[in-house]
């Protein structure tokens, strides 16, 4: 594993007259809980509010919502590679402006097609301030450490829904969807812009050589992307991720049908963020201990069991809560997995636009999962049928997870292990 310990230790130290920003990887931690709980997590728990208020359905507006995420789909490619040229200073800055005049124009909307643009528009700014791009940041700047600095971002991250489902269904209490959206939008100004304009100012290192990366490209020089092994990883962190999201998008709803309150269901849901947290610390010590393959489809069978377990369980609220923190738990780890698919398997030298390309079905998929819930849920006879249906999509997942690693990186421990042996 000479090759891998090459490419990251330069990375990893600084190399030369390159270093890792200083206040890059606490600003980030900050800066995705503020942006995943403003534009994200904020829309569930404001969703009953807002089709009450206005009269638009709630398919309609889970709509525009996954329509957001469609967007964020469609410019993670281009962006990857902006990113992997030029890094994450200049694109993580003006995906924070686009995202606070996002929802200031949602707060604002006179009508469902004036809402439904402003989310188009708050789509750009996902995939501008969300994971992808602190990701790349993270796998370039912190090289062959990339796993540590994405674990403490991820766990940060995990408590998105921690903080800002309690205290956007405290805001919605005392003032109406609208005035809600406008005072988060007041602090995803006040926390990310500056943050991301002043913290990742640091000179964006150049990209490991040909030589000291992982295979570039499959059998017979095929490119990585149309190989059999990427495809079908493509198509399980997909389907795994599509469950994921749906189920967080539903649980409001599956616990309002169990009899729990508007209250304690957004607390679920904000308890389900400890859970990420909680399982996001699991993750290092789980990768040292399992291959890339076992890993993947272990991870993705647990998401199975916890959302088939949301669905068979009637009660009471406390035991469908517990579920919820160990389908976060679950969840959290799932994210760390889809971080570190493309290092794992074949190298960082270009993990912008692997990246981008492995990340878009997944988030179309995710984009498409609130809606088509909402949507199925009714036919389907309720939303504890809809998780078993999500269940049984992801069980085919985790079979699928076994042909998406290349053979000569089927056994790749991480990036930790591999510099100690070399070391060694």
């Amino acid at each position: 594993m000479r090759q891998e310990a090459l490419e990251t230790s330069g990375a990893a130290t600084g190399a030369g007259d390159r270093s890792r920003p200083r206040f890059a990887l606490p600003a980030l931690c900050v800066t995705q809980i503020t942006s995943w709980g403003v534009l994200y997590y904020a829309f569930p728990v404001l969703l009953p509010h807002l089709t009450h208020d206005t009269g638009w359905s709630s398919t309609a507006a889970t709509g525009a919502f996954s329509a957001a995420l469609l967007v964020s789909a469609l410019l993670g490619i281009p962006l990857g590679r902006v990113l992997d040229a030029r890094g994450p200073r200049a694109v993580m800055t003006a995906g924070s402006v686009v995202g606070v005049a996002s929802v200031l124009a949602i707060a604002a909307a006179p009508n469902f097609f004036v809402f439904a643009g402003a989310w188009l528009c708050a789509g750009a700014a996902m995939s501008g301030t969300l994971y992808p791009p602190a990701f790349a940041a993270l796998t370039r700047w912190w090289g062959a450490d990339r796993v540590r600095a994405l674990t403490i971002v991820t766990l940060a991250g995990g408590l998105a829904s921690t903080v800002f489902a309690p205290l956007t269904a405290a805001l919605v209490e005392y003032l109406d969807w609208r005035s809600t959206y406008a005072v988060l939008a007041v602090i995803l100004a006040a926390v990310t812009v500056p943050a991301h304009a002043f913290a990742l100012r640091a000179p964006w290192p150049r990209a490991p050589g040909a030589a000291h990366a992982l295979r570039q490209s499959g059998p017979a020089g095929k490119p990585v992307v149309r190989t059999r092994p990427f495809l079908l990883l493509t198509i399980a962190l997909t389907l795994s991720a599509c469950t994921s999201f749906a189920v967080v998008i539903g649980l409001v709803p599956l616990l309002n049908e169990r009899g729990a309150t508007s209250t304690q269901a957004a607390w679920a849901l904000g308890l389900g963020g400890l859970g990420q947290t909680l399982g996001r610390t699991l993750y290092s010590p789980l990768a040292r201990r399992t291959g890339v393959t076992t890993r993947t489809a272990a991870l993705i069978a647990a998401g199975s069991v916890t959302t088939a377990a949301l669905a068979l369980v009637p009660g009471p609220i406390p035991l469908l809560t517990a579920l919820a923190v160990a389908a976060g738990t679950v969840r959290g780890n799932l994210t760390l997995l889809q971080a570190t698919a493309v290092t794992d398997r074949w190298g960082t030298r270009h993990y912008g636009r692997l990246s981008g390309i492995l990340t878009a079905p997944i988030t179309i998929a995710t984009g498409l999962a609130p809606f088509a819930g909402a949507a199925l849920a009714g036919p389907l006879g309720g939303y504890p049928a809809l998780f078993l249906a999500l269940a049984a999509a992801s069980t085919f997942a985790a079979t699928l997870a076994f042909g998406g690693t290349p053979s000569q990186t089927a056994h790749v421990l991480p990036p930790g292990r591999e510099r100690t042996r070399e070391a060694g």
